[in-house]
């Protein structure tokens, strides 16, 4: 199974900007997948962004589009998270995820706290 750490999250003011990284190591096929959730208190796990690692394509949910940004960097295998002009209703647990489809992830990250305030 993939390991998966995250770090980036904290704590900031409403409008400004954070990137959040995901490492992995591990086993891995030629071909996979990883991507972000986020889960705020008391509502249901939410899909951010994935991207297809080797080839670079991505998938946003339609609700982030524009201000948040997925990466990754293959030289170093971690993927990115780049958060623009954040808002409260940004504040939530983030988790990375990987697995070999775009719906089919088996592996998780511990999560990163990202707390924005007005």
């Amino acid at each position: 199974q993939v390991q998966l750490v995250e770090s980036g999250g904290g704590l900031v003011q409403a409008g400004d900007s954070l990137r959040l990284s995901c490492a992995a190591s591990g086993r891995t096929f030629g071909d996979y997948f990883m991507a972000w959730f986020r889960q705020a208190p008391g509502k249901e796990r939410e899909f951010v962004a994935a991207i297809n690692f080797s080839t670079g394509s991505t998938r946003y949910a339609n609700s982030v589009k524009g201000r948040l940004t997925i990466s990754r960097d293959n030289a170093k295998t971690i993927m990115y998270l780049q958060m623009n002009s954040l808002k409260p209703e940004d504040t939530a647990v983030y988790y990375c995820a990987a697995g070999r489809g775009w719906s089919n992830f088996g592996s998780w990250g511990q999560g990163t706290q990202v707390t924005v305030s007005s």
